[in-house]
């Protein structure tokens, strides 16, 4: 299980021409979810001239739905679920709501200013990217112990609640991809002797830098 959503839901906003484009962002697990986000979005703002929507579920990104919402066709949910797609999120839901100022913006005014929404979204509230970790129990002599330090320094890992009686026990969070390799370097450090336990896995969100636009956020964001 690894892939890259918002750091917490949110809300953002800006006014173009004198309309007010409000995003709204949530975390969810299931399209009954999003659906729920955007219906609660709609009744809250009801007096809203638009309220547009995309999302993204399923770590394989199975499930993805847009609506323009009364705006032209194409140039609202679409260019939202684009800037989902080229930050690879996935289980988010986005809610564009426009308060029209009086001045239209055109079919490309439109598609800039819903993807650019979305795109200030992911610039502001942030991204993680969920990864699983193996958490790994080690049983040392105090003797190595002393040397345990220098293992993890030399692979850039961290112990956790080291335990100390006859012997020491302490903890290890790997990345999935790397637990073979980490274990087996654990044995050759050790010359064999020490006590590697699988004690299960662990869910962890890192924080991922944003940038102001990736891949094709320029095409929406600069789209004529």
């Amino acid at each position: 299980m690894e892939y890259v959503t918002f750091k917490e839901n949110g809300t953002v906003q800006e006014e173009i021409k004198k309309s007010k484009f409000i995003c709204h962002v949530k975390r969810v697990s299931s399209e009954e979810e999003a659906r729920d986000f955007i219906n609660a979005i709609k009744k809250e703002h009801y007096k809203a001239t638009h309220n547009c929507s995309a999302f993204i579920i399923g770590e394989q990104s199975d499930i993805k739905r847009t609506s323009d919402d009364g705006e032209p066709s194409g140039t609202a949910g679409v260019p939202m679920l684009g800037v989902l797609e080229n930050h690879r999120i996935t289980n988010s839901c986005v809610v564009v709501t426009r308060y029209f100022g009086g001045i239209k913006l055109g079919a490309g005014g439109l598609i800039r200013a819903y993807a650019g929404s979305v795109a200030q979204a992911v610039r502001e509230i942030g991204l993680v990217e969920i990864k699983e970790q193996v958490v790994l129990g080690i049983t040392l002599s105090y003797s190595q112990y002393q040397e345990f330090a220098n293992f993890l320094k030399d692979h850039q890992l961290a112990e956790q609640d080291p335990m100390f009686t006859d012997q020491v026990m302490t903890t290890i969070f790997v990345d999935k991809e790397n637990t073979s390799s980490i274990t087996a370097a654990l044995v050759e450090f050790y010359n064999g002797k020490v006590i590697i336990e699988d004690h299960g896995i662990r869910e962890v969100e890192v924080p991922r830098l944003s940038q102001k636009t990736i891949g094709n956020d320029s095409f929406f964001l600069s789209h004529p």
